[in-house]
């Protein structure tokens, strides 16, 4: 059961402990009893017990309507699940390369995991990115925009600017080369200003912040509905040290991959995590 925490009708005083502890989902919940559950948050035994049985109940509930109506319970095939993927965009990067690896782009809805060592340049790619899904649609792009939530201190807006300047002047001697007018239109609003004010940055100093950077992220999509692109840049950095509970590391790493997941699809954008766990929102 993948239903958030969040979602169920308990205090909210409690959900927060939940969710500061690592539970993300129903399921989490589930595969622990009362007591467990009483340890990890620091409630009482009735209490655990109560807020298990109010998800226990609520997931029962939801599974006895789908059950009783059909049309809840979607069906396809695994061809037309492929067609609503592709249909759904890619961020060109202009490297046809690049390109051609990712299958066309970076991929709307998904979750792309951007790994290797220090320094191979994975933060330039994430910046990159951040510019890229913003050209304009006559070019191929998304017209987009992109958050940057920054865990590293590694986001450099001078780098942001020369890569913005150079994206601009490459669609500049595309549209030379073609008389149409919607490529000139679209140059009069894709400009190194308009880039970078449609570059949402957030930085995020330890896991806490990261966390919560996240799971208000929906609220602010819904006010920025045209945001295609969620960097986490990286979203295992604030996770390295002072953790000596690795099960709640680890819960904590899965529920924040579970919630960006939800949101690229909910959003129809892409996730992407620098470093080492996700990206491409």
């Amino acid at each position: 059961m993948q239903r958030d925490v969040g979602s169920f009708p308990l205090a909210p005083g409690l959900r927060a402990k939940l969710i500061g502890a690592g539970f993300q989902t129903a399921q989490e919940l589930l595969e622990i009893g009362p007591c467990e559950l009483s340890k990890e948050i620091g409630i009482s035994k009735e209490e655990a017990l109560e807020t298990l049985q109010i998800v226990r109940r609520e997931c029962h509930s939801n599974a006895t309507k789908t059950a009783g109506d059909p049309e809840a319970v979607g069906k396809c095939t695994a061809l037309e699940l492929l067609a609503e993927e592709q249909a759904q965009g890619f961020i060109i990067t202009f490297c046809s390369a690049l390109d051609d690896i990712l299958g066309g782009g970076v991929q709307l809805t998904k979750i792309t995991e951007i790994c290797g060592a220090p320094g191979v340049g994975k933060t330039q790619l994430c910046m990159q990115l951040a510019v890229d899904v913003q050209i304009p649609e006559c070019f191929g792009g998304l017209a987009g925009e992109a958050v940057f939530i920054d865990t590293e201190g590694s986001f450099m807006v001078d780098r942001v600017v020369d890569i913005a300047a150079a994206c601009v002047q490459h669609c500049q001697l595309i549209a030379e080369t073609h008389q149409e007018e919607d490529f000139q239109k679209s140059l009069e609003t894709f400009s190194l200003e308009s880039i970078l004010s449609h570059i949402y940055y957030f930085r995020c100093h330890d896991y806490t912040e990261l966390l919560a950077q996240v799971y208000l992220l929906p609220d602010f999509l819904s006010e920025h509905s045209k945001v295609r692109l969620v960097i986490v840049d990286g979203i295992a950095f604030p996770f390295r040290h002072d953790f000596e509970d690795l099960s709640l590391r680890t819960r904590l790493l899965n529920g924040l991959a579970q919630q960006l997941i939800s949101i690229a699809n909910g959003h129809k954008l892409a996730g992407k995590a620098g470093d080492m766990l996700l990206p491409s929102v």
